[in-house]
């Protein structure tokens, strides 16, 4: 299968190399020039555009931030759907709505072109070490296609249901990680009160009982949570912005998790202000 790439950030770039390093035909494409350099020597070749990245890749990977984004790369004149000939494939690899999926789920099929959503959760790192979990919804012939390619970079993949079903587990998943951080940082407040070292504390909590990925991610970022507020904030409040338009729609109630998730970008946002 070749393979194009698009969203080339912290999660996306090795994403990529290890597809390329599997031995897959591999394209890449970036709004900025300078961030294929490091792709150099990959045996990864670079287009000029996403339609040209298209016109010689049978599944195109999406890993860009929001909702815009994926829609821009897609339909823009030079875009995805400009070169993706039928039978080809999309995998939104972003976090975006459920129904942005459904939606050009619907389009393209009209085009004879299939799309999944296939969300990634593990972060670079895991990505790196092939990792990552893939939360997938779509049709399962054609998951079982991509399969290969998400195999190089993920350790799990889950097939959840139907175009959509993968975002909707996402984005539950990355709302509990950020109301877990509300309570990682509140616990490591009161161990600082009472006169013991964040990180240290941090460290031999993420070791026992109370382990949590946030957790861990508090203890990568110093016992705090600054860093995260620096480099994430603004992802984690497109999140549960999501979570909360689901919640929504069902009209279920907002709960406990949502709670701990505002108390997080509260958080988040003295941080920022300071």
């Amino acid at each position: 299968m070749r393979v194009g790439f698009i969203g080339l950030g912290i999660q996306g770039a090795p994403m990529a190399r290890r597809i390329a390093a599997a031995g897959f035909p591999t394209t890449l494409w970036a709004r900025r020039p300078e961030t294929l350099r490091e792709f150099a020597g990959t045996g990864a070749v670079f287009a000029d555009s996403p339609a040209e990245l298209a016109a010689v890749s049978d599944l195109v990977c999406l890993c860009v931030v929001s909702d815009a984004d994926v829609r821009e790369v897609l339909t823009r004149f030079d875009g995805v759907l400009a070169g993706l000939r039928p039978g080809g494939i999309v995998a939104v690899h972003s976090t975006v709505h459920p129904r942005t999926c459904r939606e050009l789920a619907d389009e393209l099929d009209h085009r004879g072109i299939s799309l999944v959503d296939a969300p990634v959760t593990g972060g670079g790192p895991a990505a790196a070490a092939g990792h990552l979990t893939v939360l997938t919804g779509g049709s399962a012939p054609t998951l079982r296609r991509c399969r290969p390619v998400f195999d190089t970079y993920a350790a799990q993949v889950f097939h959840l249901g139907p175009v959509g079903s993968g975002q909707v587990a996402k984005i539950l998943n990355n709302l509990l990680f950020t109301a877990n951080l509300a309570t990682a940082d509140s616990v490591l407040g009161l161990g600082r009160e009472l006169g013991l070292d964040s990180v240290r504390l941090a460290e031999l909590l993420n070791s026992g009982s109370a382990a949590s990925f946030a957790l861990g991610r508090m203890v990568a970022a110093g016992g705090t949570l600054r860093s995260i507020a620096t480099h994430a904030g603004d992802l984690l409040r497109k999140d549960v912005h999501l979570a909360a338009d689901l919640a929504h729609q069902v009209d279920a109630a907002d709960g406990v998790v949502f709670d701990a998730a505002v108390t997080t970008l509260a958080t988040i946002d003295r941080l920022l202000e300071k």
